[in-house]
């Protein structure tokens, strides 16, 4: 039986960068860029007009002019509309180019109009504090060819918002590691069937594949019964079409728990089973040369749960960024708490957010690891060492969190 730290390195040490391939724009979101993306053109591409109001030279406003005749009018999207007369002023939309002959812009709360001989004239109550003022210039955020986003990136709105903004109109990317979902066990029903007394539905599957989904996965579901001929023809074509297998049940030491003999018979190399840890502890991974890394997970739902988000999401993660840095969340334990096994305890918690900065864990109480409704009430588990017993209110440990 190996340590929470040790089966982590092991996990991790069998992730692999996956395939890329180029898909449109949109179709990129929460993907990861395998290519650098960088500026077509200046960032803004012209001098922008940064507010509504009106464009003139402040070389007239430092000759203690007030008052501009409005030569033209000009929105955004609209060619530039050249101002002749020094004097004068472009009445201008925020977003236009700055008209050539001007070189500041006063926004509208810091005029008032009048007509004078027909003419619509601006009188500057509030003059600006020096040319330029409320104009972005040009090439002040990004210079053209500047790097805007380096390959290895997940692509959020923002990220899809800049790549829409050099006319990236697809995207070179990380495809969706694929993975297969595979529950066991007699005693699980279809979703939509009524369970009799003695069998529950397959939730594992659900909230296994719902947690994919949201890491970025696709993954398919499979259930097998306790059949040792059903999982020796069943599992071989998973492992070769899918990038990762995660087993929910089969993996203790009850009589059906074939699995783990099965995997090796299959000719998956096993690189362990049993972790220190509770809950949790039944936990068997394994690799197939040339296909699927296995996780196969114990059955109880909180301890599906728990080494989901411990192992199979980093791993998830390092496969799609393998160079990315992950930074360790810590929480403060909010009341004393005490463990007596020498294994890692995975405390369930809600996490709150102190008037200090500092982010709270409130330990949870649930019914065991089979308690799947407990999870309701939970943000993610305090990750309490192992070469400890007692620990005090106010003490920082690394959480495992799935909300939030």
């Amino acid at each position: 039986m190996i340590s929470v730290d040790e089966a982590t390195r092991q996990v991790l040490a069998t992730a692999r960068p996956i395939p890329t391939e180029t898909v449109p724009l949109l179709d990129a979101v929460g993907r990861v860029l395998h290519e650098p993306l960088s500026a077509d053109r200046d960032f803004p591409p012209f001098n922008r007009v940064a507010m509504d109001g009106i464009a003139l030279n402040f070389n007239s406003i430092e000759s203690k002019q007030v008052a501009f005749p409005i030569a033209a009018t000009q929105l955004a999207g609209m060619l530039p509309q050249a101002l002749a007369d020094p004097q004068a002023a472009v009445e201008i939309m925020t977003g236009a180019v700055l008209p050539p002959g001007t070189d500041t812009v006063v926004r509208y709360e810091d005029l008032e109009f009048h007509e004078a001989s027909g003419q619509r004239v601006a009188t500057v109550l509030v003059p600006p504090p020096a040319a330029g003022h409320n104009v972005h210039h040009q090439a002040t955020d990004r210079q053209q060819g500047d790097l805007l986003l380096p390959a290895g990136v997940r692509l959020g709105p923002a990220e899809i918002a800049v790549a829409a903004t050099i006319g990236a109109a697809v995207l070179r990317v990380g495809r969706p590691l694929r993975v297969a979902v595979v529950s066991t066990g007699d005693e699980l029903v279809a979703l939509t069937q009524t369970p009799l007394p003695h069998q529950i539905r397959r939730s594992n599957a659900y909230m296994v594949q719902a947690a994919l989904r949201e890491a970025g996965a696709e993954s398919e579901a499979f259930h097998f019964n306790d059949d040792q001929a059903a999982l020796r023809q069943g599992l071989p074509p998973l492992l070769a079409a899918f990038d990762a297998l995660v087993l929910s049940g089969g993996v203790s030491k009850g009589q059906a728990d074939f699995l783990p003999a099965m995997l090796r018979e299959l000719g998956v190399t096993q690189i362990f089973h049993e972790v220190r840890q509770r809950p949790g502890k039944p936990f068997w991974f394994g690799e197939k040369a040339g296909g699927a890394v296995v996780f196969a997970l114990p059955g109880n739902p909180v301890s599906t749960f728990v080494n989901f988000y411990q192992y199979v999401l980093p791993w998830l993660r390092t496969c799609q960024q393998p160079h990315a840095l992950w930074p360790e969340v810590t929480a403060l334990l909010a009341k004393n708490i005490s463990f007596l096994p020498p294994m890692t305890y995975f405390l369930p918690v809600r996490l709150e957010a102190s008037a200090y900065g500092h982010l709270l864990a409130h330990p949870q109480t649930i019914g065991g690891s089979g308690d799947l409704a407990s999870l309701l009430q939970c943000d993610g588990f305090l990750r309490l060492p192992a070469d400890q017993s007692e620990f005090k209110a106010g003490d920082a440990f690394p959480v495992v969190r799935f909300r939030g």
